[in-house]
Parts: C-alpha cells; structure tokens; sequence
C-alpha cells in the first residue's frame, strides 16, 4: 500500500523506518515552538500524511524518549484519514522549558503507525455478558 505525503517546508525530513521490518515511520522535528503559558513544546515535522479511507495514523513517542523530560502531550496522535494538515507533536517538559534542552530540528521525534480500522457499529443493551474479570478496575489483575 502506499500512502502519500506532501513536505510543507524545506527542511522537512521524510518519515522514515530505521530498519526493515519495522513498525512505524520516525517523524523528524522542522520546527519547534515553545508556550511557557500551557507549559508545552510543540514540534512541527514539516509533513502532511494523506491517510487513506479506512485507515488512521497513531502517532507515538519514539522509545528514546526515556532519555528526555518529556511527556508526550495527549498520550497518542490520532492523524483521522479526513486530516491533510501538518503533524505536529506536542510534549510536556516535566523540568524546563527551555528548548535547548530538548530535540533540535532535524531529529527524530516521534513514530507513526498507520492501521486499517476494523468496522464496529455499537449497540446498546441492558445487561453485558458475563467474563472473568467482570468489573475488576485499576490495578486488579496484579492481586491475583
């Protein structure tokens, strides 16, 4: 399948897979923006991704991302196949603002995998079936 992009600046790095067999494509930083206010950082890749019909976009951190401060902002990405705008990754510094301290243009920032969406057509009910688990919550599983 292939999937079309459109680089938005002349920076911008392709999404790329670091090895074969892997999983997502790495987004590269183009820019970066910082709002002391919100306490963010907002990065811009530089890159729109035409997702197609049937399809979504699931934009993670890349597991380096142990080695910063950061939190990526709204956990996943959620890049809807309607979406033609540029990916922007946005974390949380959780000890300073200063971006510096975090990716500079042209580094690998975040990760993008792409998936078919299965279709789920919901239905209301007055009783779910019974499982195993039933209504055991947070943290349950770990008291057996």
């Amino acid at each position: 399948m292939k999937v079309r992009f459109k680089k938005l600046s002349e920076n911008a790095i392709t999404p790329m897979k670091a090895y074969k067999g892997d999983a997502c494509f790495d987004l590269y930083a183009s820019w970066v923006a910082v709002n002391v206010a919100k306490e963010y950082i907002k990065y811009g890749t530089g890159i729109a991704i035409e997702i197609p019909e049937g399809y979504v976009g699931l934009v993670f951190p890349r597991s380096s991302i142990v080695n910063t401060p950061f939190i990526l902002k709204n956990s996943v990405g959620v890049i809807d196949s309607g979406y033609r705008g540029e990916i922007t990754v946005v974390f949380t510094n959780v000890k300073t603002i200063d971006p510096l301290r975090g990716y500079r243009e042209g580094e690998r920032i975040a990760q993008i995998l792409i998936l078919p969406i299965p279709e789920v057509e919901l239905e209301e009910v007055d009783e779910l079936s019974p499982s195993e688990r039933g209504t055991n919550g947070y943290g349950s599983s770990g008291l057996k």
